[in-house]
This record gives structure tokens, C-alpha cells and sequence, in this order.
């Protein structure tokens, strides 16, 4: 869709959106990605790609501000699959199941909201 958003993380945990040229929180990382952006953070200091963990660190703030009842037998299944992964449980899904419908159905308990579940099951990708 858009070039790649480049995010900055500086070592006092800020992230710096360099397209708005401003600090951002994860909700507006996360509203940025619902809204169809590819992002990439960077560290900063140590120039690695970090866009991963940051991902992960926005889906668990999501799931933790989640007013829903939470699903513990899907995190179960999660830490018992072969490789104890949210990514490996996901794949594992899709070789099973062959369509991404039916993984978006089986990790709704993780989904934010309807309209956000393809852009957030596009991040396990």
C-alpha cells in the first residue's frame, strides 16, 4: 500500500515515527497498522530490526486492554502446540485448516475487534 513506516526506539523506550516526525505510542503503532501502513521499528542504539517484538509487545498491551473474557484454553493449546508459539500454533492452523477464514475464527478470542482481525492475523505472517 505506502512505503514502509519507519520507527524509531530510543533506549528511554520512546518510539519516534519518523513519517509524522513525532514520539507515537503502541495504541498509534497499532492504529497505523489496522490502518493498512507497513511499519518497521528500529533500535535505535544498535540498528537491529526489532518491528517483531514490538508487534508482539502492541498484540499483548492490546489483549491486556481487551474488555472480552479471555480464552486460557486457546493459550493452552498455544504453549502445548509443537513449537509453544503463537506464530507456530498459527501456522500449524493454517497447514490444518489451508485457509486463513478459518484461523482468523479460531484466534478471534486474540482479535481486538472485527475490523482490525485481518490486519492483526497479517501479523503473524
Amino acid at each position: 500500500m505506502n512505503d514502509v513506516r519507519i520507527i524509531k526506539r530510543y533506549q528511554n523506550r520512546k518510539l519516534y515515527d519518523t513519517h509524522q516526525s513525532c514520539y507515537v505510542t503502541l495504541e498509534e503503532i497499532a492504529q497505523i497498522v489496522r490502518e493498512g501502513h507497513e511499519i518497521q521499528v528500529i533500535d535505535n542504539k544498535t540498528k537491529s530490526d526489532i518491528t517483531y517484538i514490538t508487534q508482539l509487545q502492541l498484540l499483548s498491551d492490546q489483549e491486556r486492554k481487551s474488555t472480552r473474557p479471555s480464552d486460557v484454553e486457546l493459550l493452552k493449546r498455544v504453549i502445548r502446540s509443537e513449537e509453544g508459539t503463537f506464530t507456530g500454533y498459527a501456522r500449524s492452523l493454517e497447514a490444518k485448516l489451508g485457509q486463513t477464514e478459518n484461523i482468523e475464527d479460531n484466534l478471534s478470542p486474540f482479535m481486538v475487534n472485527s475490523e482490525s482481525t485481518t490486519t492483526q492475523s497479517n501479523l503473524l505472517n
